[in-house]
């Protein structure tokens, strides 16, 4: 009965968890007129597509969504790389003055000068309307430095010292043995890193004034402020102005159906990292 229990209530959360987002997905390919009364729940009605058709008819999202694919695999890449390596700078005691350095990096996780500070910074920097500012500021979050640190310090330091032995220098026993042994936290870094740079967009707000430098989450943050003009633009499209009332485009229509572009790229990315997910978030969870 203690098991019969045990999996109705995490059934029950399982269930709160994914009904928003199926709820989502079943009222982009409704009848538009039912979706906009309220009239769809649980299944889909008038199933149809053209709600994607359109959107992907918007100016600019297919450089848009390029711009955010490359800074989501360019920035991840970096940020992985840097924070494994200053981690595994930071498990040397021989590292000169590393606590202080570990500190340093530390204590920028609680204090931040503010948003104007940033800002000019970034263009004194001469970040503005530059692709590297998407990628080189978040090369290295302090809390992803943390996280690959206790994972290195988890590792027998018999192999790195086996190695050593023969010849072997930082680098190469950081890429030849801490690396492969690191995956799983590597792994958790890396969809942390991939989501954060996927679903920014105030960056491109505040640096970013040339359309082929737009983000895709700018593209259709800006639209759906303006969802109703956006959705008068899309029933003017010549290549839908014969659309049914069912199919046409309507502002409740249109706020469903971007929620679901900017989700499911990211929201697919997942299920490749997940086994190593699990056991790298898990690190210093369990000891002995």
């Amino acid at each position: 009965m203690f098991d019969v229990f045990i999996y109705c209530i995490y059934g029950l959360f399982a269930f709160v968890c994914i009904f928003p987002f199926y709820y989502i997905v079943i009222n982009t390919i409704s009848n538009n007129e039912m979706v906009a009364s309220g009239l769809v729940l649980f299944f889909p009605r008038g199933i149809h597509f053209d709600n994607y058709f359109q959107v992907f008819q918007i100016k600019g999202i297919y450089s848009a969504a390029f711009i955010s694919l490359s800074r989501t695999v360019v920035g991840t890449l970096i940020s992985v790389l840097s924070a494994s390596f200053i981690g595994y700078a930071m498990t040397k005691r021989e590292y000169w003055h590393r606590k202080f350095w570990y500190r340093f990096i530390i204590i920028t996780m609680y204090f931040n000068a503010g948003l104007i500070p940033w800002y000019l910074t970034m263009r004194n920097l001469s970040l503005t309307n530059n692709f590297l500012a998407y990628v080189l500021p978040s090369m290295c979050g302090p809390f992803n430095m943390i996280l690959v640190k206790t994972y290195i310090e988890s590792i027998p330091a018999s192999l790195e010292e086996s190695s050593e032995v023969d010849g072997a220098g930082y680098l190469k026993r950081y890429f030849w043995i801490i690396l492969p042994l690191a995956k799983p936290i590597l792994a958790t870094i890396a969809i942390f890193s991939a989501v954060g740079q996927w679903n920014s967009f105030m960056d491109t707000v505040f640096l970013m004034t040339k359309d082929s430098l737009f983000t895709l989450q700018f593209i259709l943050y800006k639209y759906l402020n303006s969802i109703n003009s956006l959705a008068e633009m899309m029933k003017r499209n010549p290549t839908f102005t014969n659309a049914s009332a069912a199919t046409m485009l309507t502002p409740v229509a249109v706020r469903f159906t971007v929620s679901v572009v900017t989700v499911i790229p990211i929201l697919l990315v997942y299920p490749f990292f997940q086994r190593f997910f699990v056991k790298g978030i898990m690190i210093g969870a369990v000891k002995g």
